[in-house]
């Protein structure tokens, strides 16, 4: 480890910008792959399609084989040769399967396996940034990304032939093999985590008996993620997939489905780095939204008890997910969450950052949310109005203010006897509490005058010129304390 200058122990600015210059320059390397001990000299097998058809399956094995040796991707002139050769392959291996019959016997699954096994399941190297942010970073790419790319269409290919038997296959693509699979979404090449992503929808569509091991080690790499690690680089593919498999669950919805959202997804929502996932969460959520409307309400109300109070950005996001689950909503489940939701809508635009507001103001402009609200307006509209009306008059960002008035005259319309009645309620409310606060600040005022009085007594004043004044002003006090208001509302 290099050692930390004196100016950048006074500068943590300084440092953090050398490290970052320091990780964007190895990124442009690699990340760290197994290597064999002493160079592998590989020598060039027969084409596939050249050989005799009663050779073919030796060969295919022989060039399985092969491709189970790994090379050594630090040093880009090493094995050049014998690199070339193994790409070469893995490429005619790739059409191989893709465009022939019959090849899929049942003594190739476990060299097909084996090889697969060996070239892609590997331990992942730490990153080379203990603070890597995803947002910011870039990430460290697989140096033998051109064998491992290949490798990874081979699979892909060998899980799409129309000879693939599952049952065959099962015996090699097993739990330890899709638990292997699942580690290698920490992956912080992107490129890697998309093939991943294909490659385990695929599994999960054909090996039946997989299916519920795959959705549990998923539930349990985002418990890891959520309350332990805060790290992991493959949740947006992994929710990708689960908004495929939340399609397909069939109705009524299982316990473990159910508990699975408000236990697992809705906690998904307080992690920092959501950003880089939000809109696969988002749909995961509607997704199961449109197969139980039941569960509207609880999702809402978790969504409210997680809402993040300092990150505008987050706020938004929550407020775009909002409206993806009003565009879904039955009007009867509407009803049950109106009042709690507008309460926090009501606060988003009151909201001085002005994104904020604008997304919540927005919703206005959704026709589907327009005639939810039209049809509970006497619960919505004295829910929002003080905020809107406040804003109207004192919101420092004119784009707000304008939006704020079209909210008001939409709100205006679909009942006017109502927004009359609120707008002279707000009114009075507003200038009893006016007149409160002036009272108060006459009171404090009184209070400090004669405190001074009595402080003069002790210094210099004569006593009865000082209890004349005292009685004065504590007549003036009586009488600020004998005004009589009226209880008062103020949004």
């Amino acid at each position: 480890m290099s050692a930390i200058s004196a100016s950048e122990k006074v500068d943590g600015f300084t440092r953090k910008s050398v490290r970052k210059a320091q990780r964007q320059r190895r990124s442009q390397g690699s990340s760290q792959y197994r290597t064999q001990s002493a160079p592998v000299e590989l020598s060039p097998l027969p084409q596939l399609k050249d050989a005799p058809s009663t050779e073919q399956q030796e060969l295919f094995t022989q060039k399985l084989q092969q491709c189970c040796i790994l090379f050594d991707f630090f040093d880009s002139v090493l094995d050049l040769k014998s690199k070339e050769i193994k790409r070469a392959t893995l490429n005619e291996l790739v059409e191989y399967v893709s465009t022939n019959r019959g090849v899929l016997q049942e003594s190739t699954y476990p060299e097909i396996t084996n090889m697969i096994i060996t070239n892609i399941f590997r331990a992942l190297p730490p990153s080379d940034n203990p603070d890597f942010d995803p947002e910011e970073d870039e990430p460290t790419l697989e140096a033998a990304w051109p064998h491992i790319q290949l490798v990874y269409e081979f699979l892909l290919r060998f899980l799409e032939n129309p000879d693939f038997q599952p049952s065959i296959a099962k015996r090699y693509i097993d739990q330890k093999f899709v638990l292997q699979l699942l580690e290698l979404f920490d992956s912080e090449d992107p490129r890697e985590r998309d093939f991943l992503k294909t490659i385990l929808h695929r599994i999960y569509g054909k090996f039946l008996g997989l299916r519920a091991f795959i959705r549990k080690q998923i539930n349990n790499i985002f418990l890891r993620f959520i309350y332990e690690t805060e790290h992991f680089n493959g949740v947006a593919e992994l929710l990708e997939i689960l908004g495929s498999i939340i399609n397909g669950f069939a109705l009524p919805l299982k316990a473990e489905h159910k508990q699975f959202l408000m236990k697992v997804l809705i906690p998904l929502h307080t992690a920092k780095g959501l950003a880089l996932f939000h809109a696969q969460l988002a749909y995961c959520v509607v997704q199961f939204l449109e197969k139980d409307p039941t569960l509207t309400e609880p999702v809402i109300r978790g969504l409210l008890k997680f809402w993040p109070k300092t990150c505008s950005q987050k706020e938004v996001m929550y407020l775009g997910e909002i409206e993806e689950i009003l565009d879904v909503i039955e009007p009867t489940q509407f009803k049950k969450i109106q009042e709690p939701l507008f309460r926090q809508i009501s606060k988003c635009v009151a909201n001085p950052h002005f994104q904020v507001a604008e997304r919540a103001l927005y919703f206005w402009n959704n026709e589907y949310i327009l005639s939810l609200i039209e049809e509970n307006i006497d619960k919505v509209l004295p829910t929002m109005f003080g905020s809107l009306y406040r804003i109207s008059k004192e919101h420092w960002n004119p784009t707000i203010v304008a939006l704020v008035y079209n909210v008001l005259k939409t709100l205006m319309e679909m009942n006017c006897t109502l927004f009359d009645e609120l707008t002279s309620s707000y009114k009075a409310d507003r200038q009893r509490y006016v007149f409160h606060s002036q009272t108060n600040r006459h009171r404090l005022a009184l209070t400090s005058r004669i405190a001074s009085l009595l402080h003069c007594k002790d210094i210099c004043m004569p006593s009865d010129h000082w209890v004349t004044s005292a009685l004065c002003w504590s007549k003036r006090i009586s009488d600020v304390n004998t005004v009589q208001t009226a209880p008062y509302q103020f949004y």
